[in-house]
């Protein structure tokens, strides 16, 4: 009589099979992307490479690969976590990327996705030609990606980053001092320019909070996880973007250039400055996202900051403070 084969352990899934089954998994849990990749393949092949320590270039030349023990067991751990919790997969992974740099990131700050990124420097070298760029401003910089990129992208200038809360401050801290900037990067705590010294700019960039009041009400759970303060505009988005616009003349070189995204807030902001001559400038994600204004295009009446009501400032403060405490250094 012939005894039956023992059938050894199932063969581990290999890296291909983990990508196409994530991506499946995501698709069926109808998770909202937005934050690093646009759809459920890319999103899982971000979470194979990460946890894997494949780069992105090499995917594809790693698909036979298996995956077994510790490794399978971070991939389910991470997907389990990112169905269930609808957390940015970047705050699951600490990590985000922009324009091909990472940066460190956690439910303190917002993950990084400003389209500004892609214009450093080619895309503002028409507005900046002729003379050099000494002085950067970034407010609002939350995680310090723009700060971060724009001292990579104009090595000979000083970036003064400020943002009103201590617990992004501290992010940004972070990935300045693994980018070996911390001597031209200077982190400082500002609602907007009030903490500043007297400095003028050749640039000031920004991505500040946009989103309007309705908006941020209909937002899918994942945008729920980072901080309300770095996204809530107010009623129209327009309330951090009019107090920017207000003081940037007195913080602007002669012939500096303030650049600053709004998302899809164009038509609000244009009927709200009808006579101010805004310069839109392309990027992949849109055409009307990102504006530029010289200094002597800002509109007649707003040379000194707009000052922001005492009681806003404190609560702007206290919210900063709060998700300080939420999440640990």
């Amino acid at each position: 009589m012939t005894r039956p084969r023992r059938r050894g352990p199932p063969a581990p899934r290999t890296v291909g099979e983990w990508w196409r089954d994530l991506e499946r998994r995501f698709a069926a849990a109808r998770l909202a992307f937005g934050h690093g990749t646009h759809n459920a393949r890319d999103e899982a092949a971000w979470l194979v490479c990460s946890a894997l320590g494949i780069g992105f270039g090499a995917l594809d030349g790693a698909l036979a690969r298996p995956v077994a023990g510790a490794d399978a067991r971070r991939l389910a751990s991470l997907a389990r976590r990112r169905i269930e919790t609808r957390a940015p997969l970047a705050y699951l992974l600490r990590e985000a990327w922009l324009q091909d740099h990472r940066f460190y990131v956690d439910a303190r700050v917002i993950v990084p996705r400003s389209h500004i990124a892609e214009l450093l420097p080619a895309g503002l070298a028409p507005w900046l030609a002729g003379r050099p760029v000494r002085r950067i401003l970034d407010l609002c910089t939350g995680s310090g990606c723009l700060a971060i990129l724009a001292a990579l992208a104009y090595p000979r200038a000083s970036v003064d980053a400020s943002d009103v809360s201590a617990a992004a401050l501290a992010v940004a801290r972070r990935n300045v001092a693994d980018y070996g900037l911390a001597p031209r990067v200077r982190l400082a705590r500002s609602d907007l320019f009030a903490a500043l010294a007297d400095a003028r700019y050749d640039l000031i960039l920004s991505n500040p909070p946009y989103v309007t009041r309705a908006s941020m009400r209909a937002l899918p759970r994942e945008y729920r996880h980072e901080p309300r303060l770095a996204l809530a505009g107010g009623r129209d988005g327009l309330d951090v973007v009019r107090r920017i616009v207000a003081g940037a003349a007195d913080r602007l070189a002669e012939d500096g250039v303030l650049v600053v995204e709004i998302g899809a807030g164009r038509r609000v902001l244009e009927r709200a400055f009808p006579r101010t001559p805004f310069t839109w400038l392309r990027t992949t994600g849109a055409d009307d996202g990102v504006f530029l204004l010289r200094r002597a295009e800002l509109p007649p009446g707003f040379r000194g900051e707009a000052k922001p009501d005492a009681r806003e400032v404190q609560r702007r403060r206290a919210r900063g403070a709060a998700s300080q405490r939420k999440v640990g250094p």
